[in-house]
């Protein structure tokens, strides 16, 4: 007698179907949020650069604004993780939500000056940096809790593929944002322009609040803050590989970041003002959003390890020659190649994460990250803004693509594990709990 037909719809056994995670209702809500959200915080970031470097014209002030989210950022990181385990992770990302719309709102205010705010426009560069601030600290809650939550959404068997489905709609959100809001700056000005990031936010805090699921019961829920930390920090201890592709990650990023600068390479170096900052910082998410939709559509890396460190060396080469560059489409190609190979060690990064992490230590563990995400691109941004003071825009870029090599060749042969780490074994299930 042969078997029945498996129902309408249903994968077929043995074949990968990337699409899984996207016909589950609660996750589609989840990425539509991601994408809103997304968006805004590259409108937004566009506009503050540009914003704060026309009064300033110093390099070092583009450096101060990773410093000011990165600061509450990482500062709150490990309690928040604390608290992602402990509670429910939609309303911690719901009520974080709500302080980026009002940090939004506030740049859109400030924008407008209207008569009754009395703030001269000397005094709008410490006002943008204050609001940053707090929206570093709410950032700082948001990404352990939207992490761990995203996970709950999706059985575990799909978490590979809706790993790849968030950064393909982050970086789809990156092509999009900064070239939409060096646009709207251009054209219409900052305010508009705030006021379709305010909008975004809304309509992603819409698609948050929209997602229903039931959340799993959270243990242990008096252990005292320290004996908690304590025991997310002990478990990364005990993972050789992922600690090392954190740490990978924070030195190279840290180093080979140009996206501080890109203002000034806008300005003085390629001379295509505020519409060219846009496309520049759209550039690596172009790149990363073909990569990403490749990715999607295939089985997770096999080679993991060898693939992680390879795809690192090209991001800094690519950040040499984007440094020594002055032709703007050789620029772009550059940039879009660095987005690209960068898209694959995000995706193998998180893949690790979240299949090697059980979920009850997954915000703690997120935290732990977040703080290694943060150095990397916040401080890293700074680190920025100090060396082209110091050495020039030019030789900084080059110097920093020149250190990530370094980081990557060290990394190799401290930790032989990564470098020989095959395909990813996940947690099984029942620890997974």
């Amino acid at each position: 007698m042969p078997a029945p037909a498996p129902p309408a719809g249903a994968p077929q056994a043995g074949r990968y179907d990337p699409y899984a995670p996207l016909r589950l209702p609660a996750f589609r809500r989840y990425v539509l949020g991601l994408l809103a959200l997304s968006i805004a915080t590259q409108v937004q970031g566009v506009v503050v650069a540009w914003q704060i470097y026309a009064v300033t014209r110093d390099p070092l002030s583009l450096g101060l604004i990773g410093l000011a989210e990165a600061l509450p950022f990482i500062g709150f990181a490990l309690w928040a993780g604390h608290v992602a385990d402990r509670v429910d992770r939609r309303r911690l990302a719901i009520a974080a939500t709500v302080v980026l719309v009002l940090c939004s709102a506030a740049l859109l205010l400030l924008a407008m000056r209207p008569p009754w705010l009395p703030l001269a426009p000397a005094r709008h560069v410490p006002a943008i940096y204050a609001i940053i601030v707090a929206s570093g600290v709410a950032r700082s809650f948001l990404q352990p809790a939207r992490q761990a939550w995203s996970a709950e959404l999706v059985p575990r068997s799909l978490l590979p593929s809706a790993i790849t489905w968030r950064s393909v709609t982050w970086q789809i959100a990156a092509v999009g944002g900064p070239a939409l809001g060096g646009l709207l700056y251009a054209l219409v000005g900052p305010a508009q322009a705030y006021a379709l990031d305010t909008a975004l936010m809304a309509v992603a805090l819409l698609a948050f609040w929209a997602v229903r699921h039931v959340a799993p019961p959270r243990t242990r829920a008096h252990e005292s803050v320290r004996r908690s930390l304590a025991e997310g920090i002990a478990f990364l201890r005990g993972q050789p590989v992922l600690l090392g592709a954190m740490t990978l990650d924070l030195f190279s990023v840290f180093f080979g970041g140009a996206t501080a600068l890109l203002p000034v390479f806008a300005a003085e170096i390629l001379h295509v003002g505020p519409e060219g900052l846009g496309v520049l910082r759209a550039a690596p998410a172009a790149g990363a959003v073909l990569v990403s939709l490749w990715l999607a559509h295939r089985p997770p890396v096999r080679r993991t390890g060898p693939v992680l460190l390879g795809a690192i060396a090209i991001f800094g080469l690519a950040m040499i020659g984007f440094g020594l560059s002055r032709s703007y489409p050789l620029s772009l190609a550059l940039l879009a190649v660095s987005g690209a190979v960068d898209m694959v060690s995000v995706n193998i990064r998180s893949l690790l994460l979240q299949l090697l992490v059980p979920d009850r230590l997954l915000g703690r563990v997120a935290s732990v990250n977040q703080i290694f995400i943060g150095s990397s691109n916040e401080i890293g941004a700074f680190e920025s803004g100090v060396a082209a003071r110091l050495l020039g825009t030019v030789a900084s870029v080059v110097f920093g693509g020149v250190a990530t090599l370094a980081v990557v060749g060290a990394t190799a042969a401290r930790v032989p594990a990564l470098r020989r780490l095959r395909a990813i074994q996940p947690v099984p299930e029942s620890l997974a709990a």
